[in-house]
């Protein structure tokens, strides 16, 4: 029996591909002519404009850690199935629950369940994809992307306490992964964007642009940009940094 072809592509495994940032994350890394292997709880699109899409993407509901566990199990199966290596992980999907009319949820009014929600989708899968795929990362020597945020330093009008402590103990672990990772040759950096403009505003964001020295909400196709350098060689020696994207909004 022949060895399968050997997939010359780097390879990067993304969750919260579907829209906003992930969405322009995997097109900013096709357009480099990387595989994408793509992870989120909706089924692939037909819209999606990358054509190897349906047999590179993987549906998994990451706030079942079960699920998050096959998902590892499905990643490594693909890798193997053409010999690819895995050269960056960018943990990008996030959930961030409203109150009743889109209203904030604050530290007093957030049910105990959401909490544990947000932070098995938010903290627990971004750690438990990277451990599942230590050997894989460390083989290529790759890279890892925790994308956090600003609310994660800051009380946010929009953000609820849930989906900021969770980016704030994000931001933590990637420190403690830069340095646990960082022997066998992983760099771990996360992303802290601003206002993003997404199909998806809270309203109201736009009275927030007199408090961003740029005077305008940030593109989707800017964060991806950050992301791609930070998993270029270009960023050989970044390891442990959270890398602001907000127009200078945390000044």
């Amino acid at each position: 029996m022949a060895d399968p072809v050997t997939d010359p592509r780097k390879t990067l495994v993304l969750t919260g591909a579907s829209r906003g940032i992930g969405h322009a994350t995997v097109k900013r890394f096709s357009r480099e002519g990387w595989r994408v292997i793509t992870c989120s709880r909706q089924d692939f699109s037909d819209n999606c404009p990358w054509p190897a899409g349906p047999e590179d993407h993987i549906r998994v509901d990451l706030s079942d850690q079960e699920d998050v566990g096959y998902a590892v199990s499905e990643i490594r199966r693909r890798l193997e199935a053409n010999g690819s290596q895995l050269h960056a992980l960018v943990n990008n999907a996030a959930i961030s629950p409203k109150a009743e009319g889109g209203a904030r949820l604050d530290s007093i009014r957030t049910p105990m369940h959401v909490w544990r929600d947000v932070f098995q989708v938010n903290f627990f899968a971004p750690i438990i994809l990277a451990r599942g795929l230590y050997k894989e990362l460390a083989k290529a020597q790759g890279s890892i992307v925790n994308v956090t945020s600003i609310v994660g330093s800051r009380v946010h009008p929009f953000a609820g306490t849930a989906y900021a402590t969770s980016k704030a103990a994000l931001n933590s672990l990637t420190r403690e992964m830069a340095a646990d990772f960082g022997p066998a040759g992983i760099r771990v950096n996360a992303i802290a964007p601003g206002e993003i403009e997404t199909a998806i505003l809270s309203p109201g964001t736009e009275k927030m642009i007199d408090d961003i020295p740029l005077r305008r909400l940030g593109q989707t196709s800017e964060v991806a940009d950050v992301i791609y350098f930070l998993c270029s060689p270009q960023a050989s020696y970044v390891n442990g940094a959270e890398l602001h994207i907000n127009g200078g909004q945390h000044v």
